[in-house]
């Protein structure tokens, strides 16, 4: 039995974790109010957004499906 001793101070830490971790995430903790909430999804629905891609957009390739090698200049 004394053998397991070493076990007793990782579970007291575990369940002190544990207990934290439940208070911390209990409910109505930060909780907005309904019609707040709403108001401010309104608000930032109304707000125009455009798509902004860090790359420009590429042009289509003009690919026919047959290979053709670049002409040589005459010299």
């Amino acid at each position: 039995m004394e053998i397991l001793l070493w076990l007793v101070p990782p579970a007291v830490v575990a369940a002190v974790a544990m207990a934290w971790a439940s208070w911390l995430g209990r409910e109505g903790r930060g909780e907005v109010d309904r019609e707040v909430a709403v108001r401010r999804m309104g608000a930032a629905m109304e707000r125009g957004h455009r798509a902004t891609y860090a790359a420009p957009p590429r042009e289509p390739d003009r690919s026919t499906g047959v290979a053709v090698r670049p002409s040589r200049r005459a010299s």
